[in-house]
């Protein structure tokens, strides 16, 4: 079963923008572009970013590597 959770290693900040892309199976710069557009069309995406860096957990060490 597929879980999104942060990225430990693949960071710039908090790990979210990674750990979407593992959970979409996408390259991160994808996201990270993403999240740069909607900060600067209206500016929500600094708000959804800290409310993702909460509410989505860190990932396992034992998942690291996989």
């Amino acid at each position: 079963m597929k879980r999104l959770y942060r990225s430990r290693t693949d960071k710039k900040i908090a790990g979210v923008c990674g750990g979407l892309a593992k959970y979409f199976d996408i390259d991160p710069i994808i996201i990270r572009l993403i999240w740069l557009f909607s900060i600067f069309c209206g500016g929500t995406g600094v708000l959804l970013y800290i409310i993702a860096w909460i509410v989505i957990p860190l990932e396992p060490a034992y998942m690291q590597n996989q």
